[in-house]
């Protein structure tokens, strides 16, 4: 049996994939069936180490962006894109998988043209409110369609569609709590604020946490990803800024968080401060308060309607990043923190909203039609 997997470009389409490979691999021991061979099909690897660790092989497929709006690069990416595409042809007509499991996205086009010209079964995965362009095409030829919020079921065949929610790496489905405080080197009686902007950071929030930190370490204590292309400068201008301040060790900064250090974050955050991409499911999952700032329309049609939906359960407040400032961002946090009963509250909506076997429910729906077209 082998199985495919493809989409990519950012962590929020990449990761998902690891999710349900992780439970295919688990199901696949549980049930004792023979060991699928997995690939990964993609511009790029995005994470080696993952990709090893899944024990998943890896086949490089050009892919480019199609760009909405007028670029010399839609010319070159083309050209990527047709590349991508006959190397899909004879890299799947030579592998001929049983199943291709897609997140979306512009890295995942050439692979499902080539799957549906070769009669190879679909599985797709839609995580935001508003489907991307990819995914409804690719719905049309599916056999099968998972999401995560149920507001985009509309836009897909009623017959396919399972509301499963987002999958996510087993690593990342509890927070750590024994040693956190020690692991991080926080004080165990003063309240602590995530802050992450996505793998990559976010500019404008860390900008804004600039003006923000010093007011609110007198209370808080917080922790802060800045993204690895900002960390040196923002370290620079906190250093500065907390120089005679005598709560600045309460401000811990780091360029990106890895499992183990999420995990410790999560285990010790009382609110956290996100964008409105993939994690909003595992804040969902660790049931912790949240203040989600989304991606501006302009760039991202997708997460101010996800940032949104999730907000209507109740878990969540949204800031839009226009009127993001420092007072603001204080105002929305006080009324969070000082109130007991409203933490309670976002806390039940969150762990209500989150679905914990939605790598599960994938895995076994991939799983079923692999060896459906086996027979």
């Amino acid at each position: 049996m082998r199985i495919g997997f493809t989409g990519g470009g950012t962590g929020g389409h990449f990761y998902p994939i690891i999710a349900v490979a992780q439970a295919i691999n688990k199901i696949v021991a549980e049930e004792k069936l023979l060991e699928p061979e997995l690939y990964y099909f993609g511009p790029t690897k995005y994470d080696d180490r993952a990709l090893f660790e899944e024990r998943i092989n890896f086949r490089q497929i050009p892919a480019g962006k199609l760009r909405l709006y007028f670029s010399l690069e839609n010319i070159t990416d083309l050209f990527k894109t047709l590349m991508g595409f006959i190397k899909s042809l004879t890299t799947l007509f030579s592998l001929f998988p049983d199943v291709i499991f897609s997140k979306g996205g512009y890295a995942s086009f050439p692979i499902l043209l080539a799957s549906r010209i070769l009669g190879i079964p679909v599985v797709i995965h839609e995580s935001d409110t508003i489907p991307g362009r990819v995914n409804l095409w690719s719905a049309k030829f599916a056999k099968a369609i998972a999401i995560s919020y149920p507001q985009v079921a509309k836009y897909f065949p009623k017959e396919k569609v399972a509301l499963t929610g987002n999958p996510i790496r087993t690593e990342l489905l509890k927070p750590e709590y024994s040693g956190a405080h020690e692991f991080l080197k926080l004080e165990k009686d003063i309240p602590v604020i995530l802050v992450i902007g996505g793998s990559q950071g976010a500019l404008n929030i860390n900008e804004v946490m600039i003006k923000t930190v010093p007011r609110l370490i007198d209370k808080y204590q917080i922790i802060h990803q800045t993204g690895e292309e900002h960390y040196e400068s923002i370290v620079q201008i906190m250093n500065s800024e907390l120089a005679n301040n005598p709560n600045r060790d309460r401000y811990k900064i780091f360029p990106f968080l890895n499992n183990l250090a999420m995990r410790m974050s999560a285990g010790v955050s009382d609110l956290i401060i996100s964008r409105a991409g993939s994690s909003i499911f595992e804040i969902a999952l660790w049931g912790i308060p949240s203040i989600i700032i989304p991606i501006p329309q302009t760039i991202s049609r997708d997460q101010r309607t996800n940032a949104f939906s999730y907000a209507e359960t109740g878990a969540a407040v949204v800031i839009e990043e226009a009127n993001l400032d420092d007072d603001i961002l204080i105002s929305q946090i006080s009324n969070i923190m000082e109130s007991k009963d409203k933490i309670d509250n976002m806390k039940k909506s969150a762990i209500a909203f989150a679905r914990k076997d939605a790598s599960e429910k994938i895995a076994k729906k991939v799983l079923a039609i692999a060896l459906e077209h086996q027979k």
